[in-house]
């Protein structure tokens, strides 16, 4: 009797000779190249390091391509945003201590952001590890120690036999929902030593799927198709799991009210009858969702930006999905379904029962009209016609990745990112720079089409290095810089709270020139202007910046009681 498990792969006799015959002049950081090219990687971003120039030697004997940043914080974004965009395992290759550092912003990044990187980090060399003060350059006592509350796996490699399994292993980490970032840290002279192995093939690192269980769905089906005023918010596991068209179909099914997370914009048509749209820093989508007797979370923890600043306390049922069993009703109680959310949904669909209810796009209308009412009553014009002249220019299947700057905080809320997937900003850490770096990294992923950056000009001090990576490559990105002179959210929050703002406003230089500096057309650009100057650098080839001198507001906070 043979079972499954007893199959064993027979290689060829070409590859049996090849596993003999290995070419000479390999290292370790071949069998690094080799086992990412098995894998189906086809595309590494980092920066090189004393320690990790095995892996770096080993690039030009491989037909993976590399893209390199200059600071390793934004190689990490620009890994981020291939993996977000492909849903591929983005590799980021990294040097020891200060270089491997260095990527620790990005990499909680990918991790609140669930996009899945794979960095691969030198080590000092195998003498060293263990704790001991060695004073080998770049040493830290546990190198890896540093990253463990980061990321969804550490591995370890000492051995030339290791990388491979090593490598493998970390893959499928990444790529098991939820995804995210995993660290894979190498000896120095595991990297650099002549290697007898023979050239690394095909792997197979399939993650499992996460499959929500059968009595759960049922129970919440039951609960959605007799429900009198269901609700759905959507979060960014239904754009990771490409399941914006099963959500779609279990809203019209149900006639349920969707709004989505900042995470998951574009998981729901923008202009659909049954779309809330995303305005969930306003207190009339609050109440209207506190209001749902029953409600569905799909693929969101309900954190501080998707609970309006955990102001939010339903009244009614709640039923969530989520890939990561450590966010299920960790901010509510709920009927909790630990599962990926396309195949939760599936699941819903296959057993909810039809629930007419033609109040529900009335309902929607209304509260949409609030929203737009109390925008109005503001007199943020400015904030408006800028943000809607970025949506004029941008093609409907362009990718924008946003800073943290006042424009995004409009878009999370404001924009329409016309399709899944194509809309992407920093929410899930908060931290400056990434906006940029990660267009890079999409731009890397599918040139086709071009690619929307946006900062303040804060945020893009923490990028401007990256401007020779975007002509070095040629990478069709344009960058548009909203300069206010300073950290303009940190200015207002200041200001609201001390009734001054201390150390926001910033000297900063003539971002045209400098982009020109760098062999990159810039334009300075004005509020009438700005949808002119950026559909014409969108439809250039190649990078571009436009700088929009502007001093913008925010709308008025609906969570602390005013």
């Amino acid at each position: 009797m043979t079972h499954d498990h007893d199959l064993v792969l027979r290689p060829t006799p070409a590859q049996t000779e090849a596993a003999l015959n290995p070419p000479p002049g390999r290292n370790g950081g071949d069998l690094v190249v080799e086992t990412l090219a098995g894998l189906g990687a086809t595309t590494v971003f980092g920066l090189p390091g004393q320690h990790a120039l095995g892996m770096f030697d080993a690039l030009r004997r491989s037909s993976l391509r590399y893209v390199g940043l200059r600071v390793e914080n934004n190689a990490g974004f620009a890994a981020d945003a291939y993996g977000r965009i492909t849903g591929e395992a983005a590799p980021l290759l990294l040097s020891t201590g200060p270089g491997a550092l260095t990527s620790l912003a990005a990499l909680q990044e990918a991790a609140a952001a669930s996009a899945p990187v794979l960095a691969i980090s030198s080590q000092i060399p195998t003498a060293g590890l263990g704790g001991g003060r060695h004073g080998y350059l770049h040493e830290l006592p546990d190198q890896a120690a540093s990253f463990r509350g980061v990321v969804k796996s550490v591995h370890t490699v000492r051995t030339q036999s290791q990388i491979p399994s090593a490598i493998a292993a970390a893959w499928r980490s990444a790529l098991t929902v939820p995804h995210g970032p995993v660290w894979v840290e190498i000896a120095q002279d595991v990297l650099l030593a002549e290697t007898p192995l023979p050239v690394v093939t095909a792997m197979d690192a399939t993650p499992e799927d996460v499959v929500p269980r059968p009595e759960l769905t049922a129970v919440a089906a039951d609960l959605l198709s007799n429900a009198s005023r269901p609700a759905v918010i959507a979060g960014g596991g239904v754009v990771r799991s490409d399941a914006s068209g099963k959500l779609r179909a279990l809203a019209e099914k149900l006639n349920a009210p969707v709004v989505t997370t900042f995470g998951g914009k574009g998981a729901f048509p923008w202009e659909h009858p049954l779309s809330l749209q995303s305005w969930l820093e306003d207190r009339h989508t609050t109440d209207f969702l506190e209001d749902a007797d029953v409600l569905l979370v799909v693929g969101s923890g309900l954190g501080e930006l998707s609970s309006n600043y955990h102001t939010f306390k339903p009244r009614g049922r709640v039923i969530q999905i989520e890939a990561d069993p450590g966010k299920l009703e960790s901010n509510h109680p709920a009927l909790g379904i630990h599962a990926d959310a396309r195949l939760a949904l599936q699941a819903l669909l296959e057993t909810v029962t039809d629930r007419p209810d033609e109040s529900a796009p009335r309902r929607v209308r209304q509260l949409l009209a609030k929203v737009a009412d109390r925008i109005a009553s503001q007199e943020l014009t400015l904030e408006q016609e800028v943000l809607a002249s970025v949506r004029r220019a941008l093609p409907a299947t362009s990718p924008s990745f946003w800073d943290m700057t006042i424009l995004a905080y409009w878009a999370w809320s404001a924009f329409d990112p016309k399709g899944a997937n194509t809309m992407h900003s920093a929410q899930g850490a908060g931290g400056l720079g990434y906006g940029f770096p990660a267009a890079l990294g999409a731009a890397a992923a599918d040139p086709s089409r071009p690619v929307l950056a946006v900062s303040g000009d804060g945020g893009a001090l923490y990028s401007i290095a990256e401007l020779a990576t975007a002509r070095q490559y040629g990478l069709n990105v344009t960058w548009l810089i909203v300069d206010d002179g300073g950290y303009g959210i940190l200015r207002e929050y200041m200001t609201d709270t001390f009734g001054q703002a201390t150390a926001t406003e910033l000297t900063r230089p003539d971002y045209v020139a400098l982009a020109e500096s760098f062999g990159v057309p810039g334009v300075r650009t004005t509020p009438e202007t700005l949808e002119t100057d950026l559909t014409k650098a969108l439809a250039t080839p190649g990078p571009s910046v436009v700088v929009l001198p502007a001093v913008l507001r925010m709308f008025a906070p609906t969570h602390l009681g005013q």
